[in-house]
């Protein structure tokens, strides 16, 4: 007796929903063009996406890695004012997080250049480390047309960043 109802009722409801499609839209030219048809497509070339920014690797002017950004705050205008960068630990555990103003960074694309000595004497190797090896690489895109900078640039060492007071989210 059930099946026979449900049987029914889904016969009824692909009756209504056939009706309901065979019914052709009446044109009519009095009306405004609708929002989909007076919109177009929008790029953001140039642009960086802001997820794309936490766990980037931030280096000092000497090339070496001081930590990564945690976080970005922005005021409520939208305008990013600090980034959270966290200094030191081992994957979060003991980290110190510490506020610096956003437009003291410095963002680079190409990835960061090492030229050190190898093992055999008198050669010479260049490599890349840092953020160029941690982000998936961009093969068919510019280094400009990715959604995120290779790495950010802070004027300050390791020890200067630890050294400064710790930034605690406030509840």
């Amino acid at each position: 007796m059930l099946t026979k109802s449900i049987a029914a009722g889904l016969a009824g409801t692909a009756l209504l929903a056939t009706a309901a499609f065979a019914q052709a839209p009446t044109a009519t030219t009095d009306k405004a063009p609708t929002a989909a048809a007076t919109t177009t497509s929008t790029t953001a070339s140039g642009q960086w996406r802001t997820s794309k920014m936490d766990g980037l690797k931030v280096y000092n002017e000497a090339n070496e890695n001081i930590g990564t950004i945690n976080d970005l705050l922005m005021d409520k205008n939208g305008d990013i004012k600090i980034a959270v960068i966290g200094v030191g630990g081992f994957l979060g555990v003991g980290e110190h997080l510490v506020a610096v103003p956003y437009e003291k960074l410095k963002f680079v694309n190409e990835a960061v250049a090492y030229t050190g000595t190898s093992a055999k004497p008198g050669a010479t190797t260049t490599t890349t480390t840092g953020a160029a090896t941690d982000r998936p690489a961009a093969t068919a895109t510019s280094s400009t047309s990715k959604w995120y900078p290779d790495h950010a640039v802070f004027n300050a060492s390791k020890d200067e960043l630890k050294n400064m007071p710790e930034f605690k989210y406030s509840e």
